[in-house]
């Protein structure tokens, strides 16, 4: 075995931590007889010489060796050796990365991804004995290998419709299903024959795994060939399913991953190997383990059909397994935060599963409610619910860090529900406040008022050492949001102390409050004063927007705001363009150099200008272009953009503005929906943004300010 492994110079190559002398032991480690040396190797392997998927010298030297690895019988494990083949082999590379200008580094990366494909392609022959393999998981990842990497896509497709009817093992006949698929994706020529296979498979008198896996595949690859009453069909594989017999939960004498003792496997602490036991643990217990990516690659493939993907879910959410109901939480969840829709039933069932004794559903479905804010509204008595029984759900703590607010009470808060004060209130009298609570009064607004006097006692606690920041924030945040100017005092304190250490941080995040308070924080004027002596910086402008709130003196703040829109810092020039809308027609002076800065590189300044301009002037013709230009540009704006937008109203913002605005309305993608990952307030920004969008085209409210 290994014929030539030392003739290779693999100390003059390199993989992502160094020099990749170490190779020849990781393929010696995939060859070994004890399961903890191979799942070592096996992490190495991706961990070091296929690291986050990239393709190295030492990676392309790998390759015939791993061939060799994966047509041994002799060897164990060998489906992981199939998959990391797969993997070297398999990646696309986008035309337009093929096109754009590299340097030195990204060419031979790409010239490394081109010779991994052809080298890996080459071999792939090996996988057609490998699909009959006695090995069910070297039959598992041998048709997706195929499908991915072999250049006659149409004899591989032959191949696995012979392959079907002879496969026992009913997760391989699974791998079978999801390789057509792959190939119809991959292949446009063949996309007609492999749904037409697809189809009958789910039409005809199959397990009702394998259709499932059919229709999955179909409403990736062939979405009008699914069945018009789909969410019915699947409805009723997954009541199959559910009937069919239940999966004999592990013993402790045998346990799940095969023959082998458990011992040998976790002896060594490996990433594959931690993946491997998560997967395990969230396995145990389910009869058809598979289903849930099932479902998952049916809702990736019905895309923008919210109304099915809903109906399909809501069906889930009353099935009587609970783990139906998980996988149902979560995908939900993804619904939601992706697409926009009518989810008033899906909320309301969602919320159900919070009084469920099991302990993962009624954790899933806080989470999933979590992100929701007014969405979550029909979940709202079952969530106050949540949160009155279980009080010691109030606060998580965390192996570093901060604590923060459980699931439950934020979502409660941030619906704006006042039944979420006790815990609120609790969570202000820890020693460690979490650093959340303060957004979450936010979203309370006045009715948070209550909590007033622990947050101005908790700040006037707080020691302004390396450590304040962190301690402070939340509170300042809360009483910025409440508008306490009694606790202007404690705010000044921490405005003078504020320490090197993120003072800058916590010193915007005084201002901020100051300016909240207004006139009440008349105590606070000579330290803003002071703070504008060096204008042009960003401490100068935050200090004028909280001196002009408290004082409306607008001959000491305008020149200093005029300074800062000739700041170096791009994020400095922007914070002054904002606070100068703010002194609307007073600011008249400076139009000129806000007119200047609409043709700026940095669309978030064209913006910020734009709307101050438009805030002085009155005159929207000159900036409703580049607003609605930044608009197209960059998704992240438009929030902003629609709250100018809605202040000028349909007469003053034109027929283009009217466009824009419908064609947003009449999207069912969120905005700044992404795949492979969300951010926390994405749905409340949609939501938000499709409000500001109607009320822009319904009339003008005045220049008055959005909330």
């Amino acid at each position: 075995m290994f014929t030539g492994i030392d003739e290779v110079g693999w100390a003059s190559m390199k993989h992502a931590y160094g020099p990749a002398d170490d190779v020849p032991g990781l393929l010696y480690g995939l060859a070994s007889a004890d399961p903890a040396e191979r799942e070592s190797a096996l992490d190495g392997m991706y961990g070091a010489v296929h690291h986050q998927g990239n393709v190295y010298a030492c990676t392309l030297a790998c390759i015939p060796f791993l061939f060799e690895l994966a047509a041994d019988p002799g060897i164990r494990d060998r489906g992981g050796i199939v998959e990391l083949l797969t993997s070297i082999g398999g990646i696309d590379l986008d035309e337009d990365e093929e096109e754009d200008e590299l340097d030195e580094d990204e060419i031979e990366g790409v010239a490394n991804y081109a010779m991994a494909a052809a080298a890996v392609s080459a071999g792939s022959p090996v996988f057609f004995e490998l699909v009959a393999d006695e090995d069910p998981g070297v039959r598992l990842a041998a048709p997706l290998a195929l499908a991915t990497l072999h250049a006659r896509p149409g004899r591989v497709l032959a191949l696995l419709r012979e392959r079907l009817p002879v496969e026992a093992d009913d997760e391989v006949r699974l791998a079978l299903v999801e390789a057509a698929g792959r190939i119809a994706l991959r292949h446009g020529q063949l996309a007609e024959r492999a749904a037409d296979w697809l189809s009958r498979l789910a039409a005809e008198a199959y397990p009702p795994g394998l259709r499932l896996a059919a229709l999955a595949q179909l409403a990736r690859c062939a979405p009008d060939a699914l069945p018009g009453d789909v969410v019915r069909v699947v409805s009723g594989l997954l009541r199959e399913l559910r009937s069919g017999p239940a999966r004999p939960e592990p013993s402790a004498a045998e346990p799940p991953g095969g023959d082998e003792a458990a011992s040998d496997r976790t002896t060594a602490p490996t990433l594959v190997g931690q993946l491997r036991e998560l997967s395990t643990d969230e396995q145990s217990g389910r009869g058809t383990p598979w289903a849930t990516d099932l479902l998952r690659t049916l809702h990736v493939g019905l895309d923008d059909r919210v109304a099915d993907r809903t109906a399909l879910l809501t069906d889930q959410l009353r099935s009587p397994d609970p783990w139906q109901r998980i996988d149902a939480v979560r995908m939900s969840s993804g619904l939601m935060r992706a697409w926009r829709g009518a989810y008033e039933d899906l909320v309301r069932l969602v919320g159900v599963q919070l009084a469920d004794p099991e302990p993962r559903l009624a954790e899933a479905a806080a989470y999933a409610l979590e992100d929701l804010f007014a969405l979550a509204a029909p979940a709202g008595d079952a969530l106050a619910g949540r949160v009155a029984a279980d009080p010691g759900a109030w606060v998580k703590e965390w192996a570093s860090g901060p604590p923060g607010l459980g699931s439950a009470v934020k979502a409660l808060a941030r619906l704006g529900d006042v039944r979420v004060l006790p815990a609120l209130a609790e969570a202000l009298e820890r020693p460690d406040v979490p650093h959340d609570v303060g957004f979450a009064i936010t979203c309370l607004g006045d009715a948070a008022v209550p909590l007033a006097g622990a947050l101005r006692r908790r700040l006037g606690e707080v020691g302004l050492d390396e450590g304040a920041y962190d301690r402070a924030s939340p509170l300042l945040a809360g009483l910025t949001a409440l508008r306490a100017g009694e606790a202007a005092p404690e705010v000044l304190r921490v405005l003078r102390g504020a320490p090197e250490y993120r003072g800058e941080w916590l010193r915007t995040a005084a201002l901020r409050a100051l300016g909240s308070f207004g006139p009440a924080a008349g105590c606070a004027v000579p330290e803003l004063r002071r703070l504008l002596r060096r204008p042009g910086t960003a401490a100068a402008t935050e200090a004028a927007e909280a001196l002009w709130a408290v004082t409306g003196d607008v001959g000491t703040v305008l020149p200093v705001l005029a300074e800062g829109l000739r700041a170096e810092q791009v994020r400095d020039c922007r914070a002054a363009a904002a606070a100068l809308g703010a002194l609307g027609p007073r600011a008249g002076a400076v139009a000129p150099r806000l007119r200047a800065l609409l043709a700026h590189d940095e669309l978030w300044l064209r913006v910020e200008a734009a709307i101050a301009l438009w805030e002085i002037s009155g005159q929207a013709g000159e900036v409703v272009p580049v607003l609605l230009s930044a608009w197209e540009q960059n998704c992240h704006v438009r929030v902003r953009v629609a709250e100018c937008l809605a202040r000028m109203g349909p007469g003053g913002a034109g027929s283009d503005t009217t466009r824009v605005l419908r064609a947003e309305l009449l999207s069912v993608r969120r905005h700044k929906a992404m795949d492979g990952g969300y951010g926390s307030h994405d749905t409340y920004e949609d939501e938000r943004l499709l409000a500001l969008c109607r009320r822009a085209l319904l009339g003008n409210t005045g220049k008055g300010i959005t909330t």
